[in-house]
């Protein structure tokens, strides 16, 4: 009688420690999706944004600024702001937003 009921506690601790791993399992595929997979694709829109900037587009920076781009380099980039032309040297990964409107390719 002691063995069934060592054994039925057994079985009972290892459904228990498989449940366990089943939720942890799921719960990181749910943060996954939620999560990860979305700020991967944003990022991947926005460097793809960064790519694609040409002369003479209107960009606004991470922190506010508004101009007209100059000068493309590897890295960085020279935007014209202002009615005086002034000119800003910023690095690529700072442009938030490209406001110029081009036709697609398709």
């Amino acid at each position: 009688m002691d063995h069934i009921a060592l054994l039925t506690s057994a079985g009972q601790a290892g459904a228990a420690g498989w449940s366990s791993i089943i939720m942890l399992v799921l719960i990181l595929v749910f943060f996954y999706f939620l999560i990860i997979r979305p700020q991967k694709k944003q990022e991947k829109k926005e460097k793809e944004m960064r790519d694609t900037l040409e002369v003479g587009d209107e960009v606004v920076t991470n922190g506010g600024i508004v101009g007209i781009v100059f000068s493309i380099k590897d890295d960085t980039l020279v935007i014209e702001t202002g009615s005086d032309r002034s000119k800003i040297r910023v690095m690529k990964w700072a442009i938030a937003k490209n406001l110029t409107v081009h036709e697609s390719d398709n």
